[in-house]
């Protein structure tokens, strides 16, 4: 192991003595800013054309750099989506296909950075089980952490920020990394915000303007499911049902405590009573589902909007400090969302509101202003980006390939024109079937494999996924045609199903390993 370490750190260093002026901006190596949110969908930022909200500091990180429209998360889950950025391998390859722990003895990015000669640090939401290595500072919330009054690890102690809400003291933790980095070294910070993950707590100046509005339901919030396999239809994650007196923020009554007020958050409500006009009224059925709805995105909404004063507070610093010039500044979600589309809400499933990550760079020394792209790309492509813009090769392992053109505006003529997408949870949270396909610039192939049920969808002229194609007439030559691509990926990403019936034990939501059993 140690002579592995040896030869890599020997090639990086080999790297970056060899880069020439001319692929390094003045002022030499970039410092790179990765700022993730966890369950942050792209249709949440008006950048993307929200029609929700408005972020004004996430829309100027797309107006001074680069929005691109089309990244995906190759398993849209929390933990294996961390674990391929930091990797730049797919879960069949980096072993982290749900919620198991992440093995730190693995190759990352941030090893790679620091072996290079970068600063590292991470902050925030790590999510992984294992403590986090490769970073020369890190503090972490333990597991999924909390919105108020969050509790921080670092390498030595654990402190509890009282009175205080994640968003802020991750931001204030961050730009203390900033302002107290090592000057010799160009900096790699690792940023990762616990919003606007469920149960969506809002700060009070959020919540009180958000609580006002009225937030329209999306196009397809109605969706009947007609014409799709049986895994939509079984799927527990809807609005209508499935949100919880926890998720909408319901009083319990007087004297519930322990286990019994644990069952009563955890309950699922199929009739409200709410004050209106002074009145009691009972809501049920469509109407009750309606007002689901606006709390709930009432309270996501909210959340997303402390982040992106987070991003502005950020932006500020490398403002004043006068590091905006050459400082990679990255925004992200570990995967999208469902905000009320196909009625529901979290993620998972293969369809375009769960895969698609926001993806904005803003880097004044290396990106035109006003960039945009609809190339095809992966978070496992956000590992070999920043070793490039670092002057670093990307190692071997990876599988990812660089966006470094892409945001430069010269996407390669060989560049990737379809994806591999593969989900194990089965049945896992919200019940939502085991499945894997491909996506083209055109049209999505989904199997879930263990019912043997297909899905096909024309994203052209069906942009909404609305209508099951698998098996209609006229249909077989695609379907031959985009088999075949599924299994070419297959073969090219050397998955041969060697985990796809293993369900890995939960390593992840309890405390880091340092800490486990305090």
């Amino acid at each position: 192991m140690m002579r592995v370490l040896c030869t890599g750190l020997l090639v990086v260093l080999g790297a970056v003595a060899s880069a020439t002026p001319a692929q390094m901006p003045r002022g030499g190596r970039p410092n790179i800013i990765y700022i993730m949110t966890d369950d942050h969908a792209a249709h949440a930022i008006s950048a993307y054309g929200s029609k929700v909200n408005k972020t004004p500091h996430l829309d100027r990180l797309a107006r001074e750099g680069a929005l691109l429209t089309s990244v995906f998360a190759t398993n849209s889950i929390c933990t294996p989506s961390r674990a391929a950025i930091l990797t730049g391998q797919y879960a069949h390859i980096n072993g982290v296909t749900m919620f198991n722990r992440f093995d730190s003895s693995r190759m990352t990015v941030a090893r790679l950075l620091q072996q290079g000669g970068y600063y590292t640090g991470m902050v925030g939401k790590w999510h992984l089980g294992s403590d986090p290595v490769g970073f020369d500072r890190w503090e972490i919330l333990p597991g999924q952490g909390v919105y108020r009054d969050p509790v921080f690890y670092t390498a030595t102690d654990e402190k509890v920020y009282k009175g205080e809400y994640a968003t802020d003291v991750i931001t204030d933790r961050a730009l203390d990394f900033l302002q107290n980095r090592a000057r010799d070294k160009p900096f790699f910070l690792m940023m990762h915000h616990k919003a606007p993950h469920r149960p969506w707590q809002p700060n009070d100046e959020h919540g009180a303007h958000f609580a006002a509005q009225r937030i329209p339901e999306p196009v397809t919030f109605w969706d009947s499911y007609a014409t799709r396999t049986d895994a939509l239809h079984e799927n527990q994650q809807r609005v209508a049902e499935d949100l919880t007196n926890r998720d909408l923020k319901l009083t319990p009554p007087e004297g519930l405590v322990g286990p019994d007020l644990t069952r009563w958050f955890g309950t699922k409500p199929q009739s409200v009573t709410i004050v209106r006009d002074g009145k009691d009224v009972t809501l049920t059925g469509e109407e009750l589902t309606r007002w689901k709805y606006q709390r709930y995105m009432q309270d996501y909404l909210a959340t997303v909007q402390s982040v992106d004063d987070s991003v502005g507070r950020v932006l500020a610093y490398l403002d004043k400090a006068g590091l905006a010039r050459n400082t990679m500044v990255v925004y992200t979600s570990d995967q999208g969302f469902f905000l009320g589309d196909h009625g529901m809400f979290d993620k998972r499933f293969m369809y375009e509101e769960s895969i698609r990550m926001p993806f904005l760079v803003r880097w004044p020394a290396g990106i035109k202003p006003g960039t945009r792209s609809d190339a095809l790309g992966l978070n496992v492509d956000f590992a070999p980006t920043f070793l490039e813009v670092a002057g670093l090769p990307a190692s071997a392992e990876m599988q990812g390939r660089s966006l470094a053109p892409v945001l430069r505006g010269r996407t390669p003529a060989d560049w990737r024109s379809s994806m591999y997408y593969r989900y194990y949870h089965d049945p896992g949270d919200h019940n939502t079937r085991a499945h894997y396909g491909v996506r083209t610039r055109t049209h999505k192939l989904i199997t879930f494999w263990k019912k043997d049920q297909w899905e096909l969808y024309d994203l052209v002229n069906d942009p909404y996924e609305l209508h099951n194609l698998y098996g209609q007439p006229g249909q077989e030559a695609l379907t031959a045609t985009l088999k075949a691509e599924l299994v070419r990926l297959k073969r090219e990403l050397r998955d041969d199903d060697q985990l796809a019936d293993v369900q890995l034990p939960n390593g992840v939501d309890g405390a880091v390993a340092r800490l486990r059993g305090k």
